[in-house]
């Protein structure tokens, strides 16, 4: 004979979000439902440091340093370089009043932020620059001309023979 269980998906939802509520409040979270939505809402996330996400790439005469910084006006951001260390740090403000407004979901961060970067000690740091458009900051760190890559010119028609006498001419 087989037994046969009756399951309340939903009932089985809420006795999980009451559980995680009830051990959140144990471990001194302080976490309350959003309301609507079935989200929970953390109001100290918002307030929260944060690190925007960037990328470094390297062409053959500068390095390319971009950072997403949505909503973030150029006034709220600072660069700094000293001793090999570029810091990118600045604060993000809630876009608009959010008095009076009941909030159901929380998904961007505000608040400041910092970001360092340890770059290689052959760039020119007098002709660092930095443009902000769409949301995107581009910091330009050109590399000192010294240190560029050099096209060396292969010679045709030369063999084994050639490298060898020259390694005995220098003493090798």
């Amino acid at each position: 004979m087989t037994t046969m269980t009756n399951w309340e998906l939903f009932e089985d939802l809420r006795s999980a979000q009451d559980e995680l509520l009830r051990m959140n409040r144990a471990h001194g979270q302080r976490l309350s439902p959003a309301g609507y939505f079935g989200q929970w809402f953390d109001p100290s996330a918002s307030t929260q440091a944060w690190a925007p996400a960037l990328d470094i790439s390297e062409r053959k005469d500068a390095y390319l340093v971009t950072v997403e910084l949505p909503g973030v006006r150029a006034e709220d951001v600072e660069i700094t370089f000293e001793d090999r260390l570029l810091t990118i740090q600045g604060e993000q403000h809630p876009a608009g009043d959010t008095a009076g407004e009941k909030v159901h979901r929380v998904e961007r961060r505000y608040g400041a932020f910092r970001r360092s970067i340890t770059l290689p000690s052959h760039v020119m740091a007098d002709d660092i620059e930095a443009t902000a458009q769409d949301g995107v900051l581009r910091i330009l760190v050109p590399k000192a001309p010294e240190v560029r890559a050099k096209r060396i010119q292969v010679q045709a028609g030369m063999g084994k023979a050639a490298i060898a006498g020259a390694a005995v001419n220098n003493g090798a």
